[in-house]
């Protein structure tokens, strides 16, 4: 309709948004074709669909948590872990200490047992929940 050609091009864009990756087409206009100043802006595109999520990772992935494992209750450094490999304990008995924020943290033994693993060592840093060892 317009009675000067219009100088545009498309442009195909990958766009991160909170970590979903969206692919988007772009139209430029050349700059002498846009609309002077003071005219009214032109309705905005509809958005692009979101590019179907890619699945979850599979659990395999993700470290088994079995009923025997001692987790640490906070983030913080290892500062001891109190038992050894084949020793057995009572259930409640203290295997491990954590320090965060210059105070110690005790862990204890979930369940009595034997100690079948011992996964963190002293000085190691460690999230909220993880793994120092395990009691079967």
């Amino acid at each position: 309709m317009p009675d000067s050609p219009i100088n545009q091009t498309m442009k195909k864009l990958r766009v991160t948004v909170d970590g979903n990756v969206f692919e988007v087409t772009v139209e430029i206009a050349d700059a002498a074709e846009q609309a002077p100043a003071g005219a009214p802006a032109p309705a905005p595109a509809p958005a692009a669909p979101p590019a179907p999520t890619s699945p979850p990772p599979p659990a395999a992935q993700a470290p088994t948590r079995e009923p025997g494992d001692a987790r640490s209750p906070l983030a913080g450094k290892v500062v001891s872990i109190d038992v050894q490999i084949g020793q057995t304990v009572a259930e409640g008995a203290q295997v491990a200490t954590i320090e965060a924020m210059k105070m110690n943290t005790y862990v204890n033994a979930p369940k009595a047992g034997r100690v079948a693993s011992i996964i963190a060592k002293p000085g190691d840093s460690v999230e909220e929940g993880a793994t120092l060892l395990r009691i079967e």
